[in-house]
């Protein structure tokens, strides 16, 4: 039973079962439910056979409050008959569409609503969905009080049978029928598949999908439960799920539709967003890789009981913070296809779709990054840095941040031993997360400072502190003592709207150990607190120059490997109005080619994505550093990736590749890492 924090808390709650319903449940400890099997992820067979999906974990919960047990049975796919629920002994059915129709049918007693979503459409691209149009609609066999419904709400609907919801999808895939109206957790679970990506959702008001149970009653005495045992059954049912919460519930419903996704390949998602706009294809690539880092921690989190509730809290606050941006962009997208010729509202509708995207981003990074600390996988990269860059950086970012709002912002920094061996992109992510977050809990009027000290270590080492002062609402005693823990944010602040996983100082928290530092915290109610981060370093000489003040032609020579066409031409694009000279390959076998054909020195450093058709990119590294040529061993290689596990890290520093870049990629640290490369004269 998944969520078992959310059974305890409401088992408190005292179903209060009368007399009768007491006795019913003695003398009925065993009753047979037939469930639906091909409502994937609501109600399912799995591939033994057994009851399945966000039903069961709901029958279960009912099971542990009122103590009767299920056996469940199968219900065969199509319509399935009165005469076959007597013949099977069943008592009750599960997943029966509650309304109007099933209330007044006779054979059976219908439970309230145990799970509410919404029906949607389903139809083609092409297709210019009216409510008014003579449309074919698809309706599964096992789906009649619905096509009953569909009849009076849309009499214009040509009403067509098919045996199963796939034969459903692939009549309106292939023209047969126009549209297909059904759940949107068992339509989203459907469209999920490649084969479907030319069928998209329509939206559809006033058409609610409630689910409900069913309990078989006698027409004529001769099968099925009396009348007044099926009523008290009912009763029994509706108490149980007036025990259940809101929350309890939408764990179930993340529970399995997070257990019922299908498995991507790389090449599923390149194929089906190849023609999308870029930053909607990145951004439903973040959605991907969230919901299977979720799935990780979901596993990985400790057992203990409050961390268990924090867990669910957790995924419940994530299901919201990924679907409300994730709507947005599929409204911004449905919205740049109505007015592509409107120059100045498309750009509008790119901008906001890129902050977003960003926002996703930075979601799923968080995610990320906190998986790895606590698996403790998570390598610093040490190398010489320039400190007073990496600081003055984070300054103009948070004096660009607060130049809209009524903030004071002061910054002050004596940092006597700037260069130093670190790790640059940490150090920079907790002072940004640090003043991030004494941004948004500072009121207007209010002053947030940023100080930066060294001091010597012996002769070779120096100590930095940095502090990030704020004059906020601070916090209380007892939230302070728990701020750095996984998921801790302040009942007033998350009422306040502010938005964040709850994972930003947790995380700060664990790169300052992992640096072997520290991150404290000093805080009083209504004063404002102090966040200080301490890092140790060994003082070295100053780092290469990576400036970008060199002509066109120091720039170094780029071969970019990269099968999706699109991703190409962004990236090539950005290359040559850099003043990059740039050629682009469409696979590792042709990069190869090119790189053979080339003459020696002809490119300086390859991006290589990883996985590509014909040859992936670690194969290609392998091949072309064992070429017998010159610069073979030499040119360097750059992964560029979307996978950004330690596993592929080492993987491709194992096949012969120099650095790694992450997708979507940061363009002023590809850049950055660009202008590093010498470029070679040729021979």
């Amino acid at each position: 039973m998944p969520y078992a924090a959310f059974a305890e808390d409401a088992a408190q709650t005292d179903p209060a079962f009368t007399d009768e319903e007491k006795q019913y449940i003695a003398s009925h400890r065993s009753v047979r439910v037939g469930f639906v099997q091909d409502r994937i992820p609501v109600s399912f067979a799995d591939e033994n056979g057994s009851s399945g999906g966000i039903s069961r974990y709901i029958f279960d919960r009912i099971s542990e409050i009122s103590g009767i047990e299920f056996e469940y049975v199968a219900l065969p796919t199509g319509d399935v008959t009165y005469d076959y629920l007597l013949g099977e002994k069943l008592d009750l059915v599960t997943s029966v569409e509650y309304n109007e129709e099933n209330k007044h049918a006779r054979g059976i007693l219908i439970s309230e609503p145990y799970l509410s979503s919404r029906k949607v459409i389903v139809a083609r691209n092409d297709l210019n969905f009216r409510y008014g149009a003579n449309l074919k609609a698809a309706v599964s066999t096992g789906s009649q009080t619905l096509k009953k419904v569909l009849a009076g709400m849309f009499p214009s609907f040509e009403l067509k049978d098919y045996d199963s919801i796939q034969d459903c999808l692939d009549a309106v895939d292939s023209g047969d029928s126009d549209i297909l109206i059904m759940n949107q957790y068992v339509v989203e679970y459907w469209l999920s598949k490649p084969r479907y990506e030319s069928l998209k959702v329509v939206p559809i008001s006033g058409l609610d999908d409630k689910l409900c149970f069913s309990a078989v009653v006698s027409i004529d005495g001769s099968g099925g439960l009396s009348q007044e045992d099926g009523q008290t059954l009912i009763n029994i049912l509706d108490r149980s799920i007036a025990c259940m919460n809101d929350d309890e519930v939408g764990s179930y419903i993340i529970e399995g539709v997070m257990e019922n996704q299908y498995e991507y390949t790389f090449y599923d998602f390149v194929s089906k967003y190849r023609y999308s706009v870029i930053m909607l294809a990145a951004a439903f690539l973040v959605i991907i890789l969230l919901m299977v880092i979720l799935s990780r921690q979901h596993i990985h989190i400790a057992a203990a009981r409050a961390e268990e509730k924090a867990k669910g809290q957790f995924l419940s606050t994530m299901s919201h913070e990924i679907r409300t941006p994730l709507n947005g962009l599929v409204g911004l997208n449905y919205l740049m296809t109505r007015q592509i010729d409107d120059k100045d509202k498309l750009e509008g509708y790119i901008r906001q779709s890129s902050v977003t995207a960003k926002y996703l981003l930075s979601l799923v990074n968080d995610i990320l990054d906190s998986s790895q600390l606590r698996s403790h996988t998570m390598k610093l990269n040490e190398e010489p840095i320039d400190l007073t860059l990496i600081v003055e950086t984070v300054n103009s970012v948070m004096q660009g941040s607060v130049s809209d709002r009524d903030l004071t912002y002061t910054f002050n920094s004596e940092i006597p031993y700037p260069y130093i061996i670190g790790d640059g992109v940490r150090i920079q992510q907790v002072l940004l997360s640090l003043l991030d977050n004494a941004r948004k809990f500072t009121p207007e009027g209010g002053v947030v400072e940023l100080s930066v000290t060294q001091q010597l270590d012996g002769e070779e080492n120096v100590v930095t502190t940095a502090s990030v002062t704020d004059t906020g609402k601070g916090m209380s005693e007892e939230f302070r003592k728990r701020i750095f823990d996984v998921f801790a944010r302040e009942l007033e602040t998350v009422s306040k709207g502010n938005q964040g996983t709850g994972l930003g100082l947790s995380i700060s928290r664990e790169l300052a150990l992992l640096m072997n530092g520290d991150l404290t915290c000093t805080s009083e109610k209504g004063k404002g607190s102090t966040f200080t981060f301490t890092f140790p370093g060994k003082i070295t000489g100053k780092p290469r120059d990576l400036s970008r003040n060199g002509t066109r032609w120091d720039r170094p020579r780029v071969l970019v490997a990269e099968d999706n066409e699109l991703n190409g031409e962004i990236i090539l694009e950005l290359l040559k109005s850099d003043g990059f000279e740039a050629d682009i390959a469409e696979n590792g076998k042709k990069a190869l080619q090119m790189f053979s054909d080339s003459e020696p020195h002809g490119y300086d450093v390859i991006l290589m994505d990883l996985l590509m058709p014909e040859l992936d990119g670690f194969e290609t590294s392998k091949a072309i550093r064992a070429l017998d040529r010159e610069d073979a061993k030499t040119v360097k290689i750059f992964a560029c990736t979307a996978n950004s596990f330690n596993e592929e890290r080492e993987k491709a520093f194992a096949s012969g590749m120099d650095d790694f870049i992450s997708k979507p990629v940061d363009i002023d640290e590809l850049l950055s890492k660009l202008y590093a490369v010498p470029r070679h004269s040729k021979n």
